[in-house]
């Protein structure tokens, strides 16, 4: 598996001389197309990253799990995956931080650690998403791309404890 990369940048060389193409200056002409994007995305970066080391330094993820256990202990999502589900949509360090948590204490062939990886594969750092992509190009209203993304990410996260629930059954 350690060779695709490689293969992968290998083969695009060989198009690009087959093609004729001067990589070097391929490369750094989207190199500077991409700065002016970068200079636009960085505000909402940092907003959303300030907003969210708010949420975790003030307690409230702590209150927010404490308030919704009883639910999430009906629907049949296990307390040790609460975290990850209400961090994952809002930050992806956050969530693989979390991650390293979990396979740190339960192990990474346990139900709990097959779970949260399946979890952090099958859904998506949505409010962070939303924010940078909508925000760099002017779109104010998100419309029905909230509600869809919040039910993808129920169903993905749904979908991890039924496939780690038949890996282990």
């Amino acid at each position: 598996m350690s060779y695709i990369l490689p293969l992968m940048i290998l083969g695009l060389i060989i198009y690009a001389l087959i093609k004729r193409v001067d990589i070097y200056s391929a490369f750094t002409e989207g190199a500077a197309e991409a700065l002016p994007m970068l200079i636009r995305i960085l505000p909402y970066m940092a907003g959303m990253l300030a907003a969210i080391q708010a949420l975790r330094a003030s307690g409230a993820l702590e209150w927010l799990l404490g308030a919704l256990s009883p639910a999430f202990n009906a629907v049949g999502l296990p307390a040790e995956l609460a975290p990850l589900f209400i961090l994952r949509p809002f930050s992806g360090s956050a969530a693989l931080s979390l991650l390293g948590d979990v396979l740190t204490t339960y192990g990474p062939d346990t139900f709990t650690g097959v779970a949260a990886s399946i979890m952090l594969g099958s859904t998506e750092t949505i409010f962070y998403t939303i924010a940078l992509y909508f925000g760099t190009v002017g779109i104010r209203r998100t419309r029905a791309a909230l509600p869809a993304a919040l039910i993808s990410s129920v169903i993905g996260t749904a979908a991890a404890i039924v496939l780690a629930q038949g890996l282990f059954a």
